[in-house]
């Protein structure tokens, strides 16, 4: 894992931990001066006001992370054994519990119960420890590995890719899964390039050590093209230039090509933004996707739900979900529309479509029939934001490799696309074009500029076929 992408991991557990510790010092404190608890242990009666405690967040929320990172809790394996975790765990609990009373006494602040102390320690380890196995246990489900684990080839002469294998399976990195490795005085860059498609690669790591630079250079420009991540093995730089312009993978020093945009924390923020809007929009809309549902059925014979392969982010397939707006044939029926396609490139897109039902025409004008793509969503296999997914048989038509860059972030509900005019796009280069603007300059306020204008033009239903 990168540099980078460990930072960005331990700073929301340690944001998550700050936030643990602080509810279970107050969780102590309710615990001790709850009249229940202190009749059934039979404690002396304590009414100090919890507002004579609250300075102490001011050290506590801080001051936990740090000891926890001070212990080496940060610093673990990803999947070590429980008993390190609870020993490493253990030890932070007690000194910022011990911290915490001699925080007290510095400032003078009136000491709390004897039991808020052990209540607060034992909770927070709880707690803490709860997190940690909820992560581990999401780490190793199927889902996760899907999602997160990087798909990459090793390339670079013979010998070396052999051993960057060999030392990457010896540090356990479950997150890398190896697909091939390649020889570059062997094997050429068009061969490269149909093995990222095959494979679904999002990664390549290169090691330049004992190959030609002109291959890796070509490498790399395929790469960029592809929009896949090409990571430079620089081990043949001296460290104080590393230090200073790279980043390390295990270890090693790399040089990161990156064609797609590269905002963490913005990034983080993207994939919560998507994981809680598609699980609200699901819990507040089950009734009218349930209505839509009823009315595909009522009207047409079929199932309620269409289903396709479509490519997914480096180009990997997934199914999409949509609601049946068409007859149950119509995949057979469309090559004998094929001449009646008014969208240039591999794209089919026909004006009042014979396929279509009469209920599906409704659908498709305020794009109801995409609602289902909101499970695609929260299964993190598409975006709120994004190029839309193209069906596998079509981006295979893709007859400029430029274009596959529009694969290198994940598909979307709604994209620039959407709203300069949504289906009044009639040339696929300029739909591209829109795909790559969009991934070229993305932020944060532009997905919510984009999400912003996306609602007048479904409800207009405006450009709809």
């Amino acid at each position: 894992m990168l540099r980078r992408d460990r930072q960005i991991r331990m700073q929301i557990h340690q944001l998550m931990d700050a936030c643990l510790f602080a509810f279970s010092f107050w969780l102590a404190y309710e615990l001790r001066a709850n009249p229940t608890i202190i009749n059934l242990f039979g404690l002396r009666e304590w009414t100090q006001p919890f507002e004579t405690y609250m300075s102490l967040y001011l050290v506590l929320i801080p001051a936990a992370p740090l000891i926890l990172e001070g212990q080496g809790f940060y610093a673990r394996p990803m999947l070590c054994p429980r008993s390190t975790t609870a020993w490493i765990l253990f030890k932070g609990c007690f000194f910022i519990s011990i911290g915490l009373v001699l925080t007290m006494f510095l400032f003078q602040i009136p000491p709390v119960a004897r039991w808020v102390v052990i209540w607060f320690g034992v909770s927070s380890f709880g707690l803490v420890f709860t997190k940690e196995e909820v992560f581990w246990w999401f780490v190793s489900s199927k889902l996760a590995q899907e999602q997160y684990r990087r798909r990459v080839i090793l390339v670079g002469a013979s010998e070396e890719t052999v051993r960057m294998e060999a030392e990457l399976k010896s540090k356990s990195a479950p997150e890398i899964e190896i697909l091939a490795r390649v020889d570059l005085n062997q094997t050429t860059v068009p061969r490269l390039v149909e093995m990222l498609h095959e494979h679904s690669v999002n990664g390549v790591i290169l090691s330049a050590k004992h190959a030609y630079f002109e291959q890796v250079e070509a490498a790399i420009r395929a790469c960029e093209l592809e929009g896949v991540e090409a990571w430079l093995v620089a081990d043949f730089f001296k460290a104080q230039i590393s230090r200073t312009s790279f980043d390390d993978f295990y270890g090693w020093p790399v040089l990161v090509f990156r064609s797609t945009p590269d905002s963490s924390w913005p990034r983080v923020a993207k994939q919560l933004i998507d994981s809680l809007g598609s699980f609200l929009a699901l819990l507040f809309g089950w009734l009218l996707l349930g209505l839509l549902a009823l009315l595909v059925k009522l009207t047409s014979p079929g199932p309620v739900l269409f289903r396709q392969q479509r490519s997914g982010i480096n180009g990997r397939p997934f199914t999409l979900y949509k609601f049946r707006t068409m007859v149950t044939n119509a995949e057979q029926l469309k090559h004998e529309l094929a001449a009646m396609n008014e969208m240039t490139g591999p794209v089919f897109k026909v004006t009042n479509d014979p396929r279509v039902t009469r209920v599906g025409k409704f659908l498709r004008k305020y794009s109801l029939d995409e609602l289902p793509q909101l499970f695609n969503v929260l299964r993190g296999e598409m975006s709120l934001v994004g190029p839309r997914p193209l069906p596998v048989d079509e981006v295979k038509r893709f007859n400029d490799l430029a274009h596959r860059r529009r694969l290198s972030v994940k598909p979307g509900l709604t994209c620039l696309w959407q709203v300069s005019g949504r289906n009044n796009v009639c040339d696929f280069k300029d739909w591209v074009r829109l795909d790559l603007e969009y991934i070229d300059t993305w932020s944060l306020w532009l997905d919510i500029w984009i999400l912003w204008r996306t609602l007048p033009a479904v409800l207009a239903g405006t450009g709809a076929k």
